[in-house]
């Protein structure tokens, strides 16, 4: 009887929503909310983006070359200032000018050179005797003839008193040092000499790993032609500027300018680039940063808020469909029952029985209609007032429902007027069971503060005839009561 009651109210309460309504309407109110916050998130990822690269090469990229400069000034520079400090020192001059004599004394003052401040080398080479002064000795005489002394003659030719360059040591042919030449002039301004220290390679590309892993971004030193001098991990395998990936067409920028901010695309990716000459090296700067790790965060942040987004998104639907079913649920409630009693008022009462019939039919089973009311109930308000009557109407139908099985239809026909459909009770079945409920509301007065109220039914049964309507039968059924109604109080009439 549960379907029937549930069909009924489907059919009566068409303007609510059923199920697949409520379902419907979450999933909308899900593509809307996920609409709306994955437009929100996207909006802001890309938005983000845009002011970070902005911000990167406007700003942080350039205080990060900055700050790398400033380190450089402070870590390659000690060899330029070392080698001034030998080329200026009277010692040398004095020793050089007196005829180079005690060449013990030159190569303990190299040595002491070497060991004070921590270099690979330091030497002498005198234009007097194109000796090549170590700590060690008198390593060799530089000759014009020798390919390899070619940086001696440019150095002491240079209109630059010191000059920089990268090459095998004299000393340790297998060893690619940095070495920085300083011209050694007599007091009239002739040129008596180079002097100079050397550092590893080696180590000024740790300095560049240390910039790398400090700052996080790709650093590397390249000439006035492009040929790249210094790089760290990570750079590549280009020798020249042009052969960078990307940089072709901004190499020429690069090149011509003593400082230039640039950006390039490559494999998907932006990177940003920030040039500074080094004037004592003559080499520039170049510090680069790909939008690759600032990409990966704002991808992780969105992805993050998309997942955030839809379990919102999920909650809140779910809790719209719940709350829907709720207000579903007792909007049917206010519609098809009875608000006194709680039984199923006279509208939704012509489908239910339709329903019945149908199934009666269908299962080849009887239907009978039970009818009754509350004796003197005019009595009972006039005496207890309209409290105590409805009291008396509610008592009544609680114990009513507690002896009817869930199959059983009670609704309030008007008034203390009340309707029961017995499906698959005939007549007589619908008697007997008229009567357990006239001895079960007799047997308990209804209480109502201290009073204790007397309340008796009289009923009229029938039972449904093949292709009767619901007014025939009412009309019937309505004959049966009037009859136990004038039969005095506490009645049931069989029609």
């Amino acid at each position: 009887m549960s379907s029937i009651i549930g069909a009924c109210l489907v059919t009566i309460l068409g303007e609510l929503p059923v199920w697949g309504k409520k379902l419907y309407f979450a999933i909308i109110l899900c593509v809307l909310l996920a609409v709306g916050f994955l437009t929100t998130s996207f909006v802001s990822f890309y938005v983000a983006r845009d002011s970070l690269e902005e911000q990167i090469s406007e700003s942080t990229l350039p205080l990060t070359s900055d700050n790398i400069y400033s380190e450089i000034q402070r870590d390659l520079l000690q060899p330029i200032f070392i080698s001034s400090l030998m080329a200026h020192d009277t010692f040398v001059r004095d020793w050089a000018l007196s005829g180079e004599n005690d060449q013990e004394r030159i190569t303990r003052y190299l040595g002491e050179i070497q060991s004070r401040f921590g270099t690979i080398t330091s030497y002498f080479i005198s234009e007097e005797t194109r000796n090549y002064y170590h700590p060690t000795g008198v390593i060799k005489q530089v000759s014009e003839d020798d390919p390899a002394d070619g940086w001696y003659f440019r150095a002491r030719d240079a209109k630059q008193p010191y000059e920089i360059n990268i090459d095998h040591d004299t000393v340790d042919r297998s060893r690619l040092s940095i070495f920085v030449n300083y011209q050694v002039r007599d007091y009239d301004g002739n040129v008596i000499g180079i002097t100079g220290v050397g550092l590893a390679v080696s180590s000024v590309t740790n300095l560049i790993e240390t910039y790398q892993a400090r700052y996080g971004r790709t650093i590397y030193f390249i000439d006035t032609e492009g040929h790249v001098t210094l790089r760290g991990s990570g750079f590549g395998d280009a020798h020249n500027l042009q052969e960078r990936p990307g940089m072709r067409t901004q190499a020429t920028k690069i090149l011509t300018s003593p400082g230039a901010s640039i950006s390039y695309e490559h494999g998907g990716h932006t990177y940003f680039v920030n040039s500074r000459l080094v004037p004592e090296f003559g080499w520039l700067l170049i510090v680069e940063q790909s939008d690759y790790s600032s990409d990966a965060r704002l991808q992780n942040t969105l992805f993050i808020n998309i997942a955030i987004s839809l379990l919102i998104t999920i909650v809140v639907g779910l809790v719209a469909f719940l709350t829907v079913r709720n207000y579903q649920k007792r909007l049917e409630e206010l519609a098809s029952r009875d608000k006194l009693t709680g039984t199923f008022n006279r509208q939704v009462f012509d489908m239910i029985f339709d329903q019945a019939v149908q199934n009666a039919k269908r299962q080849k089973s009887v239907l009978s209609v039970m009818c009754f009311d509350v004796d003197g109930f005019k009595e009972i308000n006039d005496g207890y007032g309209h409290p105590g009557g409805d009291a008396a109407l509610r008592e009544v139908l609680t114990m009513v429902r507690q002896n009817v099985q869930d199959s059983d239809v009670i609704c309030r026909w008007g008034g203390d007027e009340f309707v029961i459909l017995f499906p698959g009770k005939d007549r007589k079945e619908a008697m007997t069971k008229a009567r357990e409920l006239a001895d079960s509301v007799r047997n308990a007065p209804v209480r109502f503060g201290r009073d204790h109220i007397p309340v008796t039914i009289s009923a009229g049964i029938t039972e449904y005839r093949d292709g009767e309507d619901l007014d025939t039968l009412m009309a019937r059924v309505d004959n049966a009561l009037y009859t136990a109604k004038a039969s005095g109080r506490d009645h049931i009439s069989l029609s």
